[in-house]
């Protein structure tokens, strides 16, 4: 049996949401101020500002990809991929990817970052309208 293309980008996009810590981590190891922030947690105030937004990145991914997930999973149980949810799928990976690199980069200023983070929230939407399509 085939996986279809949305389980398959959604495989990515949770091994992608899985990997994200490790920008962080890394800031937090090659932080110049030598406190061991696994002793105590990082003050996020002290660490430099792509750190910071590393750790925010992986937030927010993560508040985008399990509603996302949820809702992708809801249309295979139902039998409901389609062509909109299989560009919506795509879409959604790559639009994550270039908020996450945008935003710890420090590239995607206003009104790039959100304007991504919106075209995001507007896949997750159509994947739930895709849910109450294929009941119909």
């Amino acid at each position: 049996m085939e996986l279809p293309t949305e389980l398959g980008i959604l495989t990515c996009l949770m091994l992608f949401a899985a990997s994200m810590w490790i920008p962080y981590v890394v800031g937090i190891v090659k932080d110049p101020s030598g406190e061991d922030a696994f002793d105590r947690p990082a003050d996020m105030r002290n660490l430099r500002p792509w750190v910071h937004r590393a750790n925010r990145a992986q937030a927010n991914l993560l508040e985008q990809a399990m509603p996302f997930a949820v809702l992708v999973l809801l249309i295979d149980r139902l039998d409901g991929f389609t062509a909109l949810t299989y560009w919506t799928a795509i879409a959604f990976f790559w639009i994550r990817v270039a908020h996450a690199a945008g935003m710890i980069t420090g590239l995607a200023k206003e009104p790039l970052r959100p304007i991504l983070f919106t075209a995001g929230w507007v896949c997750v939407l159509i994947m739930g309208y895709a849910v109450f399509a294929a009941r119909m």
